[in-house]
């Protein structure tokens, strides 16, 4: 819903606006709206949706309701304000951009590690969105005007690797729509702590935004709270105190293959948010911790990698299907592992 700003002194001083609306999953267990609510908008805390429903912003089916209202499928939940919603103006930049293929519908492009995606809470600028309404400022079908201009999935700041971007509204259907029916390939490679014994395995788990720590996500063994998550990983080279892998997702929740691989105890190397940039595995020895600090340094964030993207082209019907090499900080950094292994 779209409310055009309006000043102070004409507007009524009853009138709302929708800030957000979602309707209710079919499959959705009942559960309290607050807690529905915080793990489906970014940046919300459940003090902040309490004193919301409290002050009669939160509707569920058009009638204001408390926090502890249990939603159930099916529910239209609207978050109204007496403001009108601050949309973020999408400001073109001349950022570089790394493409790996171009068409008329679409454009697929190899992210390095420190982009952000998108714009949004402290970062407004410099993104990858910036970047591409630059480039693409002269399409005649890339709707520039929107909050994320041709984006249909993303990956986080300080992961590398593919991204397709549709240029036009009917790709960007199309494309997500394959996301979200699942028939799209993604698959990542990661270095993580740990002998991972078995050779390959399947991770089953809903993801939900932690309720200590909003800057993380987590497992929640309840299937009410959290968002089901499928990660399929097998072993592409054991290096000692830590193990390559390559994740194949199923589902595309956020952080979740860092998230996953927390929970069965491979946490991702040098991943800062969820303590893998510590000393997890290994010796005492001070060669050892000098060791693992350099390679701290070579790779100065988590070592996770989009390597390959699958779907089909929106246009032709035709599987489409791109890879990218690990970037250096990477590729160095697990070189020196093989090293220091083969050295021991």
């Amino acid at each position: 819903m779209q409310d055009r700003p309006q000043d102070i002194d004409e507007r009524d001083d009853n009138e709302m606006f929708e800030h957000y609306n979602l309707v209710v999953d079919p499959g959705q267990a009942l559960l309290r709206v607050d807690k529905f609510l915080v793990n489906r908008i970014d940046n919300a805390s459940r003090s902040r949706l309490q004193a919301a429903a409290d002050a009669g912003n939160i509707l569920v089916n058009g009638k204001s309701v408390k926090s502890n209202y249990k939603v159930k499928p099916g529910d239209e939940i609207s978050i109204v304000m007496d403001y009108p919603r601050r949309e973020l103006k999408i400001i073109p930049e001349d950022i570089p951009l790394d493409i790996v293929y171009e068409d008329d519908a679409l454009l697929v492009v190899n992210k390095p590690a420190g982009l952000v995606v998108h714009p949004g809470h402290g970062n407004y600028t410099g993104t990858l969105v910036n970047a591409l309404a630059h480039y693409l400022k002269d399409a005649p079908l890339f709707a520039s005007d929107d909050p994320r201009p041709g984006l249909v999935h993303r990956i986080d700041k300080n992961t590398s690797g593919l991204l397709v971007i549709a240029k036009t509204e009917i790709a960007k259907n199309k494309l997500a729509l394959q996301f979200f029916e699942k028939t799209s390939k993604r698959r990542y490679l990661a270095l993580v702590w740990g002998h991972v014994k078995e050779d390959e395995g399947t991770i089953v788990g809903h993801i939900g935004r932690s309720l200590k720590n909003r800057q993380v996500f987590t497992v929640f063994p309840e299937e009410e709270y959290g968002k089901h998550a499928v990660t399929h990983y097998k072993v592409v080279e054991r290096l000692g105190y830590v193990t390559l892998v390559e994740c194949r997702l199923e589902t595309g929740r956020t952080h979740q293959i860092r998230v996953h691989m927390k929970h069965i105890g491979h946490t991702l190397f040098n991943d800062d948010n969820y303590g893998g940039d510590a000393i997890l595995k290994g010796t005492t020895f001070t060669k050892y911790k000098q060791f693992v600090q350099n390679c701290f340094s070579i790779c100065p964030r988590q070592a996770l990698h989009a390597k390959t993207l699958g779907f089909v082209h929106p246009t032709t019907g035709e599987f489409m299907e791109f890879s990218s090499e690990l970037p250096d900080d990477m590729s160095v950094m697990i070189d020196k592992w093989r090293n220091y292994i083969s050295n021991r």
